[in-house]
């Protein structure tokens, strides 16, 4: 049968993309894992400095869970760790019922506290939704990304309420695996765009 790269994902549902996506992350062994976050890890000063990011602005990151690009099967935060040890402010969103997101501080592992849907979520100071506002670049989860820049995310609709708040110098990009930007997504009026797509191996894509 062939992969989620090899068909175009208008032939399928969001339901049925999430289900399949899932179900090939979910098969990904440990040390598949271990790579793709030290992979992350590694590029991600090269990214902000390719995305010219204000190193006195935010960058709004969030904590990798389970099967995603970036979580590891222990639990470290390769990715986060990389961006505090380079000396950026970095928030991490919390999630506030059907609002958009709240947002907090992280500077280490003691700072998170389990979060609603099996997130780790900061425990520190909520700054409010209108922190991505000043934020220079805006990370987000994915199941899967095109190269036109539609995102497709677990379908909670968290980050679709919230990237509408960002201003227009902030770049939001999508984490995805390598076999995930496809060529095309279902895409509904409420989509919130991004404005690259960041892979493991393959790297940092801007989308059009």
């Amino acid at each position: 049968m062939a992969g989620p790269a090899e068909r175009p994902g208008t032939a399928r549902s969001k339901s049925e993309l999430r289900t399949e996506l899932l179900a090939r992350r979910r098969a990904r062994s440990e040390a598949e894992r271990w790579q793709d976050a030290a992979n992350l890890a590694a590029a991600l000063p090269d990214v902000l400095e390719s995305l010219r990011a204000d190193p006195a602005r935010p960058v709004c990151l969030y904590v990798p869970v389970r099967s995603e690009p970036g979580a590891t099967p222990n639990g470290a935060l390769p990715v986060l760790d990389a961006a505090v040890a380079i000396g950026r402010r970095v928030l991490l969103p919390v999630v506030s019922g059907d609002a958009p997101l709240d947002w907090a501080g992280f500077r280490d592992r003691g700072d998170l506290r389990d979060g609603p849907h099996g997130l780790l979520e900061p425990s520190g100071r909520r700054v409010g939704p209108g922190a991505v506002a000043d934020a220079a670049v805006v990370v987000v989860p994915a199941l899967a990304a095109s190269p036109d820049g539609v995102r497709l995310g677990r379908g909670g609709g968290h980050y679709d309420r919230s990237l509408p708040l960002i201003s227009p110098s902030t770049v939001v990009v999508a984490v995805v695996g390598d076999t995930e930007l496809l060529p095309e997504l279902p895409v509904e009026p409420h989509d919130v765009r991004v404005h690259a797509v960041w892979r493991p191996t393959a790297g940092l894509v801007g989308t059009a």
